[in-house]
């Protein structure tokens, strides 16, 4: 799930090759709980294995966590500012995985 203008962010998953590790894309006008909510909902997800993977609290970590998902913190200095924000507390019975790159991730996938 990826926020913005559909041609723009079509456009950076077909560069960034990861396309094909998944069978669907979502790009969504907001990235807030009832998104991740509806985007749980309407795929079917099984919420304890799901993750979602980002470089923003406000609109990666703090609502996918609020929505019932695991999240994977990935920090980056240029995080617009408008996105920065405090990771809330993890709740019950949910992961919060921290990694300093993206590469990092093959540690726990």
């Amino acid at each position: 799930m990826t926020k913005g203008a559909q041609a723009e962010q079509s456009g950076k998953v077909e560069r960034s090759g990861l396309k094909k590790y998944f069978s669907e894309i979502e790009i969504v006008a907001e990235k807030d709980e009832p998104t991740y909510r509806s985007v749980v909902s309407k795929h079917k997800l099984a919420e304890d294995v799901t993750w979602m993977v980002g470089n923003s609290p406000k609109s990666d970590i703090n609502p996918a966590l609020a929505a019932g998902i695991n999240a994977v913190f990935v920090p980056h200095d240029l995080t617009w500012a408008l996105e920065h924000e405090t990771v809330n507390p993890v709740p019950r019975d949910l992961q919060l995985i921290q990694v300093e790159k993206f590469s990092d991730l093959q540690r726990y996938f």
